[in-house]
């Protein structure tokens, strides 16, 4: 094999991509890193980290995903920090473009992940990771015994407000609209919990806060009025976008951009492997995606040994 072309080049640096490079290098494949040109994923944005194993007093988020990325480089993984621009899946070895290289591999993970739909206002980025959250297993611990807002009126709404429904105080959930879009069977459940508010046709104007979340502004949809309402904590859950536009006619996607798997981390492309919140919008959870990083990186072991 021309030694030009590398055995594994794993896209994505976040907790599946790392998990993925660690096993990799340590396995012997000399893996190839497109870090990109926001390095970390989702983790990157996360302040508390409780729920990932072995750090018994938590860690913050860029600090877990530090720590990973020394632990593949001490097995000599290389890193690009650059975005891809475009693959060529259509014949091998696989074609890889960046901003400033074309690379070429033997095989290839997709770790990219996806990346939370926020409100875009200037008071949520202001306060993200202070209260403001897109994930409530990650985050709904920490606001135990508070009153608590979910913004959303889809399945991954209900989800989270169902979940934070056992830790909430008071639990309200605001909709744009009069009506939900999720399933009955989710808006059913969420709505029979006595801690349970729903405020349709309301959006949210501002959250409120210096150093925390403290309350929000709520516009009427309807009558355009708006009101001021105290809260401790904001979980935005209208929906998250997978990071696969570089894809786009190289590899089967489903009708949000996800890419389609099966038996777990196979894509549709003999060759290419997927691990993480790429395909995963079911858990979302950086331990989840870790595990999903060392399946791939064994199924890329085993497919080289062929």
């Amino acid at each position: 094999m021309d030694s030009s072309v590398e055995k594994l080049i794993i896209i994505g640096s976040g907790p599946a991509g790392l998990a993925a490079a660690i096993y990799a290098a340590r396995g012997g494949l000399t893996p190839l890193v497109i870090a990109g040109r926001e390095a970390g994923g989702q983790l990157m944005l996360t302040t508390d980290v409780d729920d990932f194993p072995g750090f018994e007093e938590g860690i913050q988020g860029p600090d877990l995903m530090m720590k990973m990325r020394k632990q593949a480089e001490r097995f000599e993984t290389r890193f690009i920090s650059e975005d891809v621009l475009s693959v060529d899946f259509s014949q091998k070895p696989f074609t890889i473009k960046t901003e400033t290289k074309e690379l070429k591999a033997q095989t290839v993970i997709i770790a990219t992940g996806a990346k939370a739909t926020w409100l875009g206002i200037d008071s949520e980025t202001r306060l993200r990771g202070r209260g403001v959250s897109a994930c409530a297993v990650c985050d709904g611990f920490f606001f135990k015994g508070k009153n608590i807002m979910v913004v959303g009126g889809g399945d991954t709404a209900m989800r989270e407000a169902q979940h934070l429904s056992k830790v909430a105080s008071k639990l309200f959930v605001v909709h744009r609209r009069d009506a939900f879009r999720a399933q009955k069977a989710l808006v059913d459940l969420v709505t029979s919990k006595p801690n349970v508010e729903i405020l349709y046709n309301k959006t949210i104007d501002e959250i409120l806060g210096e150093d925390k979340v403290s309350g929000v502004k709520l516009k009427d949809t309807v009558s355009g009025e708006v009101s001021e309402m105290p809260i401790d904590a904001v979980f935005v859950a209208i929906g998250h976008k997978p990071s696969t536009e570089f894809l786009k006619g190289q590899i089967d996607l489903d009708e949000k951009g996800y890419i389609k798997v099966r038996d777990e981390v196979f894509s549709s492309v003999d060759g290419v492997f997927i691990a993480g919140d790429v395909s995963d919008f079911r858990y979302r959870q950086a331990v989840t995606a870790a595990g999903a990083g060392t399946k791939a990186t064994l199924e890329v072991e085993h497919y080289l040994e062929q």
